[in-house]
């Protein structure tokens, strides 16, 4: 039985700094969901943390040769981030992709500087859903192995190609390079959103800004066309994740159409 004084349990804990993760190329996947998502991929999960009550109710969610060891309540809250912990985290490599897997694509969600981790992992949830093919963070995007970020996907890391550039100029040029023409989401943009059915069945990478300023005009001036979604009510704006699932569904449905 593992206690949080273990060996194991203390270097599996440095894994909530960032600068850990990035060093081992190894983060914390919280909860049976994630789990069971991250077992799905060949070699992901290196090692699972349970208490023995988890480790019985969710035996069959870790997959044939996963390391399973037993902790106490304590040394399970000390690695879990959730406020009510499901009492398993699973010890998995990252899954950063080559930018090459955009050659082909049909539709990518492109995020530049979303610095709140549960934006972030709901689009990953969201393109996801949609039926993307992959998704950009560039710039000062948050960290997709954040333990809030990998929460928000619930599993949804697991299944699409994460692609992270430094700047993201160069996120733009890759997607354009890879045949996908470039839509920013802009609250001010030219184009209405349900009025761009010649742009929306085309191969597309939508850029999605910060929360609070959106897209620089430097980087939103690179887009082949800025796309507004058109408020009918009050609201100024729609929350970041929301935008991005509206503008996400509407070319995945001008693909599908």
């Amino acid at each position: 039985m593992l206690r949080r004084s273990s060996g194991r349990v203390k270097a599996a804990r440095r894994l909530q700094q960032r600068k850990h993760r990035a060093e081992q190329g190894l983060f914390l996947a919280e909860g049976a969901k994630a789990l069971s998502e991250a077992a799905r991929v060949p070699g992901c999960v290196v090692e699972v943390f349970a208490t023995p009550a988890a480790a019985q109710a969710y035996d069959e969610a870790h997959g044939p040769g996963t390391a399973w060891s037993c902790c106490d309540e304590d040394a399970l809250a000390s690695l879990a981030d959730a406020v009510t912990p499901q009492g398993i985290v699973a010890l998995c490599r990252t899954l950063d992709a080559d930018p090459g897997v955009l050659r082909g694509a049909r539709l990518v969600a492109v995020c530049a500087d979303v610095r709140d981790p549960g934006n972030a992992g709901t689009i990953v949830r969201t393109a996801d859903a949609a039926g993307a093919d992959a998704i950009v963070l560039a710039g000062d995007t948050v960290d997709p192995y954040n333990a809030k970020t990998v929460r928000a996907s619930v599993g949804s890391l697991f299944h699409l190609p994460l692609v992270r550039v430094a700047d993201p100029a160069e996120a733009v040029t890759l997607c354009r390079d890879a045949g996908l023409g470039v839509l920013a989401a802009e609250g001010a943009g030219e184009r209405d959103l349900f009025a761009a059915t010649d742009l929306l069945g085309a191969p597309t990478a939508w850029l999605f800004g910060n929360e609070a300023w959106g897209l620089p005009e430097e980087l939103a001036a690179l887009a082949d066309h800025r796309v507004r979604i058109p408020i009918h009510g009050r609201a100024e704006s729609l929350n970041l994740a929301t935008a991005a699932a509206v503008c996400l569904y509407a070319s995945a449905q001008a693909h599908r159409s």
